[in-house]
Formats: structure tokens, sequence, C-alpha cells
């Protein structure tokens, strides 16, 4: 009959410890979630402040492409006063359109093909696109840990219990972001 209390408080430490992980589990998620975010937000930022640079480049060569310029101005001021992730990704998928058809445009004017600023901008834009989706593919896996965690059972169960029942948006791409860029000429 002794032993009857260390098994009672054995189940309730295994409770107690299940709990414990379950919760600790759900808050790490979040916060992996935040860093992934602001991973994200870095690489856009670095990419903003380099399209200044691209576009005072490209003026001197491109004056007939007067609306592209301001086409990747204006979606670069967008990208800068964007404040939540869906706005933001909507501004990111209009700053990446207006580079990429700046750079097809690029293809006509040799010499700023050539040119040591325009190569250098980019192959820095290019790198750091490299690095958004990196960063956008380990958010959107941090955020489909975290909403499976709160959703399936037990893990909805303790996500009640510290208030985080709210699933996490994905970070997704306009379906216009999905058709390829049209340059006319």
């Amino acid at each position: 009959m002794v032993i009857w209390p260390f098994i009672i408080l054995f189940v309730v430490v295994i409770a107690l410890g299940i709990c414990v992980y379950y919760i600790n589990k759900i808050i790490a998620l979040s916060n992996r979630i935040d860093n992934a975010w602001s991973q994200i937000d870095v690489q856009l930022k670095k990419r903003a402040d380099l399209v200044p640079n691209l576009v005072e480049t490209v003026k001197g060569y491109m004056k007939h492409e007067k609306n592209t310029i301001e086409m990747v101005t204006k979606a670069r001021e967008n990208m800068m006063k964007a404040t939540d992730i869906k706005t933001k990704a909507r501004a990111e998928g209009e700053l990446s359109r207006a580079l990429k058809t700046i750079f097809a445009i690029a293809e006509n004017y040799p010499n700023l093909k050539a040119s040591g600023n325009f190569k250098l901008l980019q192959e820095q834009l290019e790198g750091i696109e490299s690095k958004v989706a990196y960063s956008r593919q380990f958010y959107n896996d941090s955020v489909l840990g975290f909403n499976n965690a709160v959703t399936t059972i037990p893990g909805s169960a303790f996500a009640g219990m510290i208030g985080k029942t709210q699933k996490k948006e994905f970070f997704e791409i306009e379906e216009k972001e999905r058709k390829p860029v049209k340059v006319e000429f």
C-alpha cells in the first residue's frame, strides 16, 4: 500500500512535464516565427537600400524608360511604408516585379549592361533575392510548425492555456506575382 503515493506522484510529475514541454514548445515556435520574420525584414531593407543606387545608375542610360524608373521608385516607397505581413508581402512582390522589369529592359542597353556599377548592383540584388527566398521558406516552415502545434491534440489544449490559439499567416505571394514579367519595348 505504500507504493500508491509514489505512483500518483509519478503520474503528476509526468503530467506536469508534458504540460511544460508543450507550453515551451509553443512559445519557442512563436519566437522562431518572430525571428524568421525579422530575417525577411532585414533582407528586404537591404534590397530597398540598394534600389536608389540602381535607379541613379540606370537613369543616365534609360532616358526613354521614365515609367520604369518611376515604377521602381514607387515600389520601393511602398516597401518602406509597409508595416504588417500582408502589406509587406504585397509591397515586396511589387518591388520584385519592378526590379525584374528594369533588369529585362536593361538587356536593350549594352552600355548599361557593361557598366561596373550596374553589374555590381545587379549581383548584390540577386544575392539578396536568394536570401529573401530562403528567409521566406524558413518563415513559412516556422509558421507551419507553429500552426500544427496549436491546432493538433494535445498542443491545442496547451495553446489555449497560454492564449496562443491564433494561427499565424504564411508569407504568400499574390497570384499576379506568379505570372512572368511582361516587358514591352
